[in-house]
């Protein structure tokens, strides 16, 4: 932590604990996308997804949970490792616009149960994280490699998303 702390805050006690602090902002700042997601969707109809057709590869429900915990962690970690060493510039401009992105999905797919909305969504999501990914390595290739997972994660999101809706279209659509 001393490297760190030198880079963004200086070096003593109080300048660990405000890179501290804002290790737990950018940590909050990625779980916030989720929350807020869940909360815009909590007036949906929970039977409407348990009723769609899904592709055999469609996990069960509990996975998605941790998973989520986990790439939120890494992407709150990673936006941070480059907090430390560059400032808030183009590189956490991407990550807002990603974050942004990333909620809104759970609006799109669940609030609005649009299957091929949320697609079209997620196949921007998945630029925008990936440039976000790009940029992050270039300023600190810790935190380019912390959003890998999440890159791949979105990947398969948008196949299973793609797959959904596919699955879904109304008779003589495809």
């Amino acid at each position: 932590m001393g490297r760190v702390s030198q880079l963004r805050i200086g070096s003593g006690s109080s300048g660990r604990a405000a890179v501290a602090a804002m290790l737990a902002v950018f940590i909050a700042w990625s779980f916030s996308a989720g929350i807020i997601g869940g909360y815009l969707n909590r007036n949906s109809d929970p039977t409407w997804y348990d009723g769609l057709a899904k592709p055999a590869f469609n996990p069960p429900g509990w996975v998605f949970g941790p998973v989520w915990s986990v790439l939120y962690l890494l992407m709150g970690v990673s936006a941070w490792l480059v907090w430390c060493r560059k400032g808030a510039g183009l590189e956490l401009l991407l990550f807002a616009i990603q974050w942004s992105l990333n909620a809104l999905w759970t609006v799109l797919f669940f609030t609005m149960q649009s299957p091929s909305l949320a697609f079209a969504e997620i196949i921007v999501l998945w630029v925008s994280a990936t440039a976000t990914a790009l940029a992050f390595w270039r300023a600190n290739r810790l935190a380019g490699y912390l959003f890998v997972p999440y890159i791949l994660w979105l990947t398969f999101a948008a196949v299973l998303n793609g797959s959904i809706w596919w699955l879904n279209l109304p008779a003589g659509a495809s």
